[in-house]
């Protein structure tokens, strides 16, 4: 299911509110569901949502909201469907079934976005072994729909051999592409060597936070930036000095909600940059409404790794959304008074275990400070790896 076929279509969201899951929580979920189906190409036109205790095991939500779905799908020429969470092989085919268009969840979605950005090699076999594993066992549902749109009569005794054929091809790719990602990790390995002269600081994330933007500024550097998930997918590397305090600061693939296991794994050469670093500069987007829950997403993330006790400078970037007036046109009063930096010092935000800094990339402001603040904490890494440099500082 490629993301070029989702370029003209329009699509419908579904989500469950369940006892692990708020009714806030699920629609700041499908906010971001909906920003991928942008990302992708694609149009959100309405969401659905249903309280249940647990997903349907046959279709995902119940019969009286899969009537409903399928009655608005119908009356409105959508094309696609696309559910907030996994679904298995017989979900996706009752779903085919009952709604007549194409069926995604937020995996293949995001594997879609990420085959769609993928430019390096590295990337490319990255993403295309996370399809295969995602795709393997859902083949059954692949080959009922290419018998659907062949014809079935005949095909079932043939379709269970094809099917077959087609495990063994794909699990055989698998072992072909792990393999060469092996090569690749020896191959970025040496290359770290090659770098282990220099502190290595990491940016990291919740996608979309700015990681990119604040590496072109803090290293003059031009990395693909955009208003869009994922817009970084590949690690880039540059070379940084600060009052003569030099150091290599890294980009990396954002993180989000429900990141696919998938991609987890394929990605271990990327994140190894994470891994691998002495400071992690924690990006996060301070404007959006959902942000403390996303830095609980990446603080988990980073546990998952077993990296979450590397040192961190907590970025609270985008302040500038908070240095605008709104006023309500009704009775002008104000309804987000603007606060300053010296007022950002003073939440609790700033008063976490780690250091803390508020700026505004795309604005530029309290950079400085940012400098200054990064060179402090290097320091307090290169004089203990590096005492007899202490020339530098």
């Amino acid at each position: 299911m490629s993301i070029t076929s989702l370029l003209p279509e329009k699509a419908v969201l579904i989500g469950l509110i369940t006892s692990r899951s708020s009714d806030k929580q699920v629609n700041e979920y499908l906010d971001e569901l909906a920003f991928l189906l942008e990302t992708a190409g694609a149009i959100p036109v309405k969401r659905f949502i249903q309280r249940l205790d647990n997903p349907d095991s046959r279709t995902f939500v119940g019969s009286g909201k899969l009537m409903e779905i399928a009655a608005y799908i119908k009356a409105e020429s959508i094309d696609a469907v696309v559910c907030d969470d996994e679904l298995n092989s017989s979900q996706i085919r009752n779903l085919e079934k009952a709604l007549e268009c194409k069926i995604m969840d937020r995996t293949a979605l995001i594997l879609d976005i990420f085959a769609h950005r993928a430019r390096t090699t590295t990337a490319k076999t990255q993403v295309e072994l996370a399809q295969y594993e995602y795709l393997l066992p859902r083949l059954t549902r692949m080959w009922t729909h290419l018998t659907k749109q062949r014809g079935g009569m005949g095909m079932r005794g043939p379709g269970e051999k094809e099917i077959e054929t087609d495990r063994r091809i794909i699990r055989e790719k698998i072992i072909y592409l792990k393999d060469k990602l092996k090569t690749i990790d020896k191959q970025k390995i040496t290359q770290r060597k090659s770098r282990e002269d220099f502190v290595r600081v990491a940016l990291v994330g919740y996608t979309n936070a700015g990681k990119s933007t604040l590496m072109n500024l803090l290293s003059k550097s031009d990395v693909f930036a955009e208003n869009k998930l994922f817009a970084t997918l590949d690690t880039t590397v540059r070379k940084m000095v600060i009052e003569n305090l030099p150091f290599l600061l890294s980009d990396t693939v954002g993180f989000i909600r429900k990141l696919p296991h998938h991609l987890v794994e394929s990605f271990k050469s990327t994140l190894d940059e994470v891994r691998e670093a002495d400071l992690l500069l924690h990006v996060v987007d301070i404007s959006h409404p959902g942000f403390e829950e996303q830095i609980n997403v990446v603080k988990q993330t980073l546990s998952d790794m077993k990296v979450g006790d590397k040192p961190v400078i907590m970025v609270f970037n985008k302040i500038d959304s908070f240095l605008t007036v709104e006023v309500d046109p009704f009775d002008l009063t104000i309804v987000n008074p603007p606060l300053s930096l010296e007022e950002f010092k003073n939440t609790w935000m700033a008063k976490t275990n780690a250091p803390a800094i508020f700026i505004s990339a795309k604005q530029r402001i309290n950079l400085n400070d940012l400098r200054s603040l990064l060179y402090e904490e290097v320091k307090k890494v290169h004089i203990v790896r590096y005492p007899y440099n202490s020339f530098l500082y």
